[in-house]
């Protein structure tokens, strides 16, 4: 089968590292998405190891539409038997962007059609119950580029499980597992955020260091699927649970000057298993310091125009900019969507990286010289 992965504009490059390093074959990036192929065990490893992925999709077919009769035959033209049993529910959604079929929901209602025209040939039937497992359909069209697929991760992959709670304008879990990339982490890291919130870049840190993989304590739509054979998954969490590196060395301090946002990192790290590689305390960034041979800071400050004044942020930056000293074996890796950043810091970053974070458009800011 075919597979696609979705992912935040500017990880591409990351994503499909990621997933040759988890042993999947042909992968190849394209804008906001990575391609691979394989059998269920590929689409079960990705959707429990990617740490940059947005969702897996089994992509059935694309083609060209410029009228609805081709776009129901391109849709009648998939084995949809293969992927759906004769109960099994299909709901249908997705969006067009720049085409000349613009309608969802007359897109919807075509495709949908098409599904059951098919189905009708294969099981002899004209009701569909659609009772049991969800195989959500989705559909894209960019350009008059028709993309049909199923959806098989179900909630976000940003979901591993142990965010119940959150403080304000919280990262997503794939862009801070990007930072914890970016800034190579390893198993022996010292890692400290000194705006940690309620702990995101941490534990996405410290999961990596220990190679706990993001997807182990999170349910999947897959799971409902009579065509999956559920001794899949558990091949596959065996696999992952030999790789984990729980000798490892790791260890992360939290920083922050809110009380309730320490008390949910605290409650987060927990239950993403790494709460005993993690230290939070209440410490304020002008207080900031720091006597490690080594480390690695990695952090989300405020941002103007979410949680402060722009002025009372940019006087932030200079506040860290004085505080991260330039010295052997430090680096220091910043996401900002802020111009000026770079001005305000006090120095040129080494190294710098545009990313997405949603529509909000950044940049990773990166010193290690």
């Amino acid at each position: 089968m075919q597979f696609s992965a979705p992912c935040l504009l500017g990880l591409e490059g990351l994503l499909a590292n990621e997933l040759r390093f988890c042993g999947l074959e042909n992968v190849r990036a394209e804008n906001g998405r990575v391609l691979f192929s394989g059998d269920y065990s590929a689409m079960v490893r990705a959707n429990l190891c990617s740490r940059l992925a947005q969702r897996v999709y089994i992509l059935l077919s694309e083609f060209e539409a410029t009228d609805f009769d081709t776009l129901f035959e391109g849709v009648k033209a998939i084995e949809w038997s293969e992927y759906l049993d004769r109960d099994d529910s299909f709901p249908v959604k997705g969006g067009s962007l720049d085409s000349t079929l613009s309608s969802i929901p007359a897109c919807q209602k075509i495709i949908k059609k098409a599904i059951v025209e098919k189905l009708r040939l294969r099981y002899d039937t004209e009701w569909f119950e659609e009772s049991d497992g969800l195989h959500q359909v989705v559909f894209r069209i960019f350009k008059n580029r028709v993309s049909i697929m199923l959806d098989t991760t179900g909630a976000a992959l940003n979901k591993r499980g142990y965010r119940e709670l959150s403080g304000d304008a919280p990262i997503k879990e794939t862009l801070a597992a990007a930072m914890a990339e970016l800034a190579r982490v390893r198993a022996d890291h010292i890692v400290i955020d000194p705006f940690c919130g309620s702990g995101t870049i941490l534990i996405e840190a410290a999961q990596k260091a220990l190679g706990i993989m993001p997807g182990m304590n999170r349910p999947f739509a897959f799971e409902e699927w009579k065509q999956v054979d559920p001794a899949i998954l558990t091949a596959e969490k065996e696999r992952a649970r030999a790789g984990e590196r729980r000798d490892a060395k790791f260890r992360a301090y939290g920083y922050d000057i809110d009380d309730e946002a320490l008390a949910i990192a605290r409650r987060n790290a927990e239950l993403a298993g790494v709460g005993d590689r993690i230290t939070f305390e209440k410490r304020d960034i002008r207080d900031y310091h720091e006597d490690f041979e080594r480390s690695s800071v990695i952090t989300n400050p405020p941002y103007g125009e979410r949680m402060l004044e722009l002025k009372e942020a940019r006087e932030l930056y200079r506040i860290a900019g004085n505080a991260f000293e330039k010295k052997p074996y430090h680096s220091y890796t910043v996401i900002s969507p802020d111009d000026q950043f770079e001005k305000c810091f006090g120095r040129p970053a080494d190294k710098r990286r545009k990313l997405y974070n949603g529509t909000l458009r950044c940049n990773v800011y990166m010193y290690y010289k």
